[in-house]
């Protein structure tokens, strides 16, 4: 789920969206304990493998942290993992830790490109009320997908497009590690994104419109951000140039332009 998908379905469901600190691990267990005696919050969102946008990977220590105190203060797990058949030895699901509070969101559009996903419920009696749910809002899912979805996976060609992804991302990270400054983005290995902080001289606005001619899409921290100020930083998603030349081509652009901030002033 794209972030600004987030804020519009808690936007129509009368929610309020309220952000943590994190540190290189994930959210902070404490400020999730300090903000769930303050907030009694109905539920935690989370995106703990390949993280959109940071592409952290929450150890599964941080994972057991976390886990303990939504269990202790009775707080459901919204764990939406898009990006969690990618990594190969990637650390256990929140499912897996906390099945009966957590709602588990395996999304196959990252994975092998389909758009469907399918959702594991902590126990029986929650499932109920999000059928009817999901039957108000859209009827059922897309027979035809799931059916297209079930296919591929049972005859091994969702494997085959699986490792192709993997293939295609890590060699494309290859090319992100020699081209750009050393120290100028984060990303795994194995994310189609970098996350980029704008050295001084570039605020994002004049980054993104800087960039408008290249395949490689550029969201701005905004689209990230549910509390406090957006910092000067930038998302980069390699999947959008088709070839690995077009992906150098364009790594090459954002290299000149991280070295040249002065080039903020011209696009202003």
């Amino acid at each position: 789920m794209r972030p600004t998908n987030a804020r519009s379905i808690a936007a129509q469901s009368g929610l309020k969206l309220i952000g943590l600190p994190m540190d290189d691990e994930g959210i902070d267990p404490d400020a999730f304990a300090d903000a769930c005696a303050r907030l009694a919050p109905k539920g935690l969102y989370l995106n703990p493998t390949l993280h959109n946008p940071t592409t952290l990977t929450v150890p599964e220590s941080r994972r057991a942290e976390i886990a303990a105190v939504a269990w202790r203060c009775r707080v459901p797990i919204i764990e939406d993992d898009a990006y969690g058949f990618i990594p190969i030895h990637g650390p256990a699901p929140f499912a897996a830790i906390a099945p009966d509070i957590t709602w588990h969101v395996a999304g196959l559009a990252k994975c092998i490109g389909i758009r469907a996903a399918y959702v594991v419920a902590p126990d029986v009696r929650s499932g109920g009320p999000f059928a009817a749910s999901l039957w108000a809002s859209s009827v059922m899912a897309s027979p035809l997908t799931l059916a297209l979805a079930t296919r591929w996976i049972e005859d091994g060609t969702a494997d085959a497009i699986l490792r192709f992804i993997r293939t295609e991302t890590a060699a494309r990270q290859v090319l992100a590690k020699e081209i750009l400054p050393a120290g100028s983005f984060k990303a795994d290995p194995l994310s189609f994104n970098l996350w980029v902080p704008l050295p001084e001289g570039w605020t994002r606005s004049a980054f993104i419109g800087h960039l408008r001619t290249t395949a490689i899409g550029v969201v701005a921290s905004d689209a990230f951000t549910v509390t406090g100020n957006p910092p000067e930083a930038v998302r980069l998603c390699l999947g959008g140039p088709t070839t690995r030349s077009g992906t150098e081509r364009a790594l090459e652009y954002v290299a000149h332009a991280l070295t040249s901030p002065i080039m903020a002033s011209i696009v202003l």
